[in-house]
Order: C-alpha cells, then sequence, then structure tokens
C-alpha cells in the first residue's frame, strides 16, 4: 500500500501541519490552530469519500490510454485538479461573479472570506446545473450502449442497454429532466438554470465530439493526440466531480486556503486509488465495480439538479455512492466464488 499510497501519505502530512499553521495564523491560539487541523482533516475525508467513483471511472478511461498520456494524466492531471479546481476554479467563479480582477479575489478570499463564501454560495445554481446535466451525460452514456455486455442490475440496466439502438435518446432524456426542473423554479431562476444545463450537455458532445476526432486516425503520431482527447475528457469529468466538494466545503469552512488544503489532501488520495486500480487490474478482476461507480455518478447528478430547489447534505452524497459501490463489490465478490465453485 506504501507503493501506491506513499505521495498521498506525504501530502496528508504536509497538508495537516500547513492547516494548524494556518489555524494558528488566523486565530493566534492553540485552539484555533487545532479547529483548523480538524475542519482540514473532515475535508480530506469528505473528498476521499465522494470520489471512489471518480477514482474507478478515471481507471477506466486510463486503460485504454498509450502508457505516455496515462503518466500525464497522472502528473499534470493532478496539479490541474488540485490547484485548478481546489484554487483556480473558486476564484474564477468570484471573479465573474463580483466583476473584479484576479488579485482581488485572492485579496478577498483572504480579508472577507465571509463575502467571498457569499459569492461563491450565490454561484451554486449554475454549477449545480452545469455539473448536474455533465455527469448525467457521462452516466446514462454508458449505461445507454448496445455494445455493453455485462448488466448489474439486470432489469434497468438490459432496458437501458436495449434503449442504445435509439441516437440520442440519452440527450432527450436529460432535457426532459432539465425542462421538468425548470418548471418548479422560481421564475427568476430558470433562464440561469437552463444555460447552465444546457451548456453542461453542449460540454459532454464537444469533448466527446473532439475524443473521435483525435482518435480517428491510427497513423504514426496521431496515437498521442488520440491521448489528448481522453485526457481533456478526464479533467472535465474531475471539474464535475469536484464542483460538489468544492461548494459543500464552504459548509464547514469559508477560508478558501483550508479548503484547497483539505480538498486537495483528498484529489492526491483519488490520484493513488486511479494508480491502484490501473496496475492491479481491479476492474477486470471485480466485474461490477464499474457499475456500481456509474450508478453513483447517476446518483450524484440527480441530487446535483436537486440541490437547485433544497440542500441535500454532503454526508448523505458519499453515502449513497459509496453504498452503491460497496454492493457492487459484493456482488463482484458473490459472482466470483461461485465462478471458482463452478469450475
Amino acid at each position: 500500500m506504501l507503493r501506491y499510497f506513499g505521495w498521498a501519505y506525504g501530502v496528508t502530512g504536509l497538508g495537516l501541519v500547513l492547516a494548524f499553521w494556518l489555524g494558528w495564523s488566523y486565530s493566534g491560539s492553540l485552539s484555533g490552530a487545532f479547529g483548523f487541523l480538524m475542519i482540514g482533516t473532515i475535508l480530506a475525508v469528505l473528498e476521499i469519500s465522494l470520489s471512489f467513483d471518480n477514482a474507478i471511472v478515471n481507471a477506466n478511461k486510463l486503460e485504454t490510454m498509450s502508457p505516455v498520456w496515462r503518466r500525464r494524466f497522472l502528473t499534470w492531471g493532478i496539479l490541474i485538479a488540485v490547484f485548478g479546481m481546489r484554487i483556480v476554479f473558486p476564484l474564477l467563479v468570484v471573479v465573474i461573479a463580483a466583476h473584479i480582477n484576479p488579485l482581488e479575489a485572492i485579496r478577498l478570499a483572504a480579508t472577507d472570506p465571509a463575502r467571498y463564501a457569499e459569492i461563491i454560495n450565490g454561484a451554486h445554481l449554475s454549477i449545480a446545473a452545469f455539473g448536474g446535466a455533465f455527469l448525467m451525460m457521462v452516466s446514462l452514456s454508458w449505461f445507454i450502449d448496445d455494445e455493453k455486455e455485462i448488466d448489474w442490475i439486470k432489469s434497468l440496466e438490459k432496458g437501458m442497454r436495449h434503449c442504445g439502438a435509439v441516437r440520442g435518446v440519452e440527450i432527450a432524456f436529460v432535457l426532459l429532466l432539465v425542462l421538468v426542473f425548470a418548471m418548479v423554479l422560481p421564475p427568476e431562476d430558470v433562464g440561469t438554470f437552463l444555460f447552465a444545463a444546457v451548456f453542461g450537455i453542449v460540454t459532454f458532445l464537444a469533448v466527446e465530439i473532439l475524443g473521435h476526432l483525435l482518435d480517428a486516425s491510427n497513423a504514426p503520431g496521431q496515437v498521442a493526440r488520440g491521448g489528448l482527447g481522453a485526457f481533456l475528457y478526464l479533467e472535465v469529468l474531475d471539474a464535475s466531480f469536484s464542483f460538489d466538494g468544492v461548494i459543500g466545503a464552504f459548509a464547514l469552512t469559508q477560508n478558501l486556503f483550508l479548503i484547497a488544503i483539505g480538498l486537495g489532501i483528498g484529489a492526491m488520495y483519488v490520484r493513488s486509488m486511479t494508480i491502484m486500480l490501473v496496475e492491479r487490474r481491479t476492474l477486470a478482476e471485480f466485474r461490477y465495480l464499474e457499475h456500481g461507480a456509474f450508478w453513483s455518478i447517476l446518483i450524484l447528478s440527480v441530487i446535483m439538479f436537486a440541490q437547485t430547489l433544497v440542500h441535500v447534505p454532503e454526508a448523505i452524497t458519499g453515502l449513497l455512492g459509496a453504498g452503491f459501490i460497496a454492493l457492487s463489490l459484493n456482488s463482484s465478490l458473490r459472482h466470483n466464488r461461485l465462478f471458482r465453485a463452478e469450475g
């Protein structure tokens, strides 16, 4: 385990020390420092619990990538995940929402965290609509595939698999759900919700089209470009997974730097889990594990849509996701035992 999680353990130690120092700097007391340390630990655990499905989907995509692009994702990709989504993304939200420059946004985060958190929460509708639409497209595109061979929840998955013969059925379903939510939202929120949700669908389709274009040729020199398509897909996917964690973190603390530390620790464990799943070929050994991850993504997308109307505690999101993955793992183990007994 040290081979796979060594870096994660190191980042955890460094991050907790920084959280303690940050708490001491802000409060000047031991109790304040321990308070920051506790919140940083909770944020890291929350991010890990919300990201099991992310690691499984990453591993599934990485198995089809060339070794060069696989290494690039596990190095550059994690830097983008930690610094891009956990630091730059919240800053960009404030820059756009408050119409201020990036330096002013950083000053706001450091000196007026309450106002910073207020601006972030004000953008929650757009973020939830975009993330919900994108993640629902990811999950339904995997289930609604007539070439898919293995079903876990057979009655549901078999029906969705047969729908794969109809082009665009997943797009129609997501658009229909978006219209349903638009009908019950307050009139002043409908325009923002529709724009963000449709943009999420368009982003998914654009990444898919780009990936197909880059992978269209197998001529020499084109393999790396094909890896670029998969790299971009995984980066957008990771961003969508991160929305919920970044927004939910402000319920625990309004300090941007503490949020970055806690969620950054969690992101390192996602990277470590991804590497372990790829190298040990765990997805091939546990045949239903991937199914549990995509069911978890589908549940997360529904929750993100629901959050445009009501608050859903992050603990519920994490427990539901982990529950589906645990059930799929149990089904995989049971299948393996039956297979060995019959053999």
